[in-house]
């Protein structure tokens, strides 16, 4: 995998040629679920997982970026690819490819590809790498659901600078005939997708106008179809996000068509879902326990962008309402390709402080005192620490609270790695 680029370039050509060298094995998989967006895909992908397996059914599932391991990527009807088997799909594309130039991401989606092709399932997840026109996953000729989760500012240097382009980009996973089961956009965002699916001929299932899903008073999850309505227990996701991120999952199945998705099933999906990085709690792993033994709570959540960071402003408000006297506190890492000032602003307000870490490895992260400076631009104490580690002692030194670890997945992954087997992705 080390022998080609992780650089970004939207293509299909190259895979396209590598999956005819390999036979196409694309054309071999099970009935998939192609999900594109900005926030929320792999959610929906837990949830989408959870419920087909509540309903005895078996699952392909392909998702990016992995936190500790690869294999991560690669489910094969439920269970994480074997480095057995890894590394020989992984050789048969080298070979098929002849030295010819390959992504990092293509060669690794094609490798993807040809392992669900040799193992029986009843559906793949396929969630889309960046944008949808142009990504690698975007070779499946007729996925039998196509799905859009928000859209909002992300990647712009690649995919346009303003919500329409995104959007445009995102609406080009739509087929003709698959139905495209739409989440909460904004008013900019629909009318382009909107637009694209009627040029594509594809159907669709809006939130907001053919479902629904909505927190009730007492905690649950409401959704609503042309079927009626149904009463489930609160996701297992943490943030009133994921009631919609539940909502659109559930609609997702229902529109698939299989008989043993009943209401039990999604019902019994959406209370198991398990998706590490968003709003998990940690406590038990090597660094986080030095924190709980002294009566903080730990949360590590892989947002990087100015929606994400409305949604933890958001859990963060919650938090200060239902304990006013526990400070919160931020420890936050990004790359260079994301906008710290959209991310930090909507938190600072629920914030005590914020300590700035670098971005581990090589993800080309914005300067911890960069991040620092920005949040106290924004009005917050911040101060930098030199990893993890560091800012956990830093902590120590504070009123015991919420901490929430947030800006990066590749920092998500780090912390993971960090804690051991207690929180690692299973």
């Amino acid at each position: 995998m080390a022998l080609h680029p992780r650089t970004i370039d939207l293509s299909l050509g190259r895979i396209e040629r590598l999956l005819a060298a390999l036979g196409h094995p694309e054309r071999r998989i099970p009935p998939v679920i192609h999900v594109a967006g900005t926030n929320g895909k792999g959610s929906v992908v837990a949830y989408l997982r959870a419920m087909f397996e509540a309903a005895g059914l078996r699952v392909h599932a392909y998702t990016s970026p992995h936190l500790v391991r690869f294999h991560e990527r690669i489910r094969l009807a439920g269970k994480l690819i074997s480095e057995r088997e890894l590394a020989a799909v992984l050789a048969e594309c080298e070979k098929a490819n002849a030295g010819e130039p390959i992504t990092f991401f293509e060669i690794t989606t094609a490798a993807a590809f040809l392992a669900f092709s040799r193992h029986a399932a009843d559906v793949t997840l396929l969630e889309v790498g960046l944008g949808g026109r142009l990504d690698a996953t975007n070779v499946i000729a007729r996925p039998r659901i196509s799905v859009i989760t928000p859209v909002s500012l992300d990647h712009q240097h690649f995919l346009g600078n303003g919500l329409a382009a995104i959007a445009g980009e995102k609406a080009g996973i739509l087929k003709r005939g698959v139905p495209a089961v739409i989440g909460p956009q904004h008013a900019i965002a629909a009318r382009v997708i909107a637009a694209a699916a009627r040029k594509a001929g594809s159907p669709l299932i809006r939130f907001g106008e053919d479902f629904d899903g909505r927190r009730t008073t007492d905690g649950r999850l409401e959704f609503r179809d042309d079927d009626g309505l149904l009463h489930v227990p609160a996701p297992a996701l943490p943030g009133r996000h994921q009631f919609a991120n539940a909502a659109l999952a559930m609609a997702a199945a229902r529109a698939f068509g299989e008989p043993k998705l009943t209401d039990t099933a999604l019902a019994r999906g959406i209370t198991a879902a398990d998706w590490p990085a968003r709003l998990q709690k940690l406590g038990r792993g090597k660094e986080s326990s030095r924190l709980a033994r002294r009566g903080f709570e730990v949360w590590l959540d892989g947002g990087h962008n100015p929606h994400a960071g409305r949604a933890l402003g958001r859990v963060l408000a919650g938090w200060r309402k239902e304990r006013p006297a526990r400070p919160v506190y931020l420890v936050c890492g990004m790359i260079r390709t994301k906008d710290p000032a959209g991310f930090l602003a909507p938190l600072m307000a629920h914030v005590a402080g914020v300590i700035a870490v670098p971005v581990p490895d090589d993800h080309a992260g914005i300067p911890a005192q960069d991040i620092a400076a920005i949040a106290r631009r924004l009005g917050r104490p911040a101060r930098t620490a030199a990893n993890i580690k560091a800012a956990v002692d830093a902590l120590l030194e504070r009123k015991a609270g919420q901490v929430l670890v947030a800006g990066s997945l590749y920092l998500a992954g780090a912390v993971l790695a960090a804690e051991g087997a207690a929180h690692r992705p299973r």
